[in-house]
């Protein structure tokens, strides 16, 4: 199986669900996301098809988010600064053929993964 993380070597959510992926033996795609940020469009699919919302997408206690002003942004402001500032992106978001989800916890890529059998 094919995955995509959007990964932060960093955070151990990050290690966690990478190490999953691993384990299942997929195919894996990672993406650094603070070297390569996903752009405005990229960042609306993956929380779209995540079934979130930016604000669940966005790390608010980042000192940016305040910086920023972004308590009360919209929607559209809220893609544009983690855009532009991808430490504001919360991780892991991994993708495969089954879905896209927010892996915080790790255990979340298992919802995305196929079933031992």
């Amino acid at each position: 199986m094919k995955a995509t993380i959007y990964h932060n070597p960093q955070c151990s959510n990050s290690r966690g669900a990478l190490a999953r992926l691993q384990a299942h033996g997929a195919d894996i795609e990672v993406i650094d996301y603070l070297a390569t940020p996903p752009d405005a469009n990229t960042l609306r699919a993956l929380i779209a098809e995540a079934g979130l919302t930016p604000i669940d997408a966005i790390r608010s206690k980042e000192a940016e988010f305040d910086a920023l002003g972004l308590a009360d942004a919209d929607p559209e402001t809220l893609i544009a600064a983690m855009a532009s500032h991808p430490r504001l992106l919360n991780r892991p978001f991994v993708r495969t053929e089954l879905g896209t989800r927010l892996c915080r916890p790790p255990e979340r890529v298992e919802e995305i993964l196929p079933q031992a059998t």
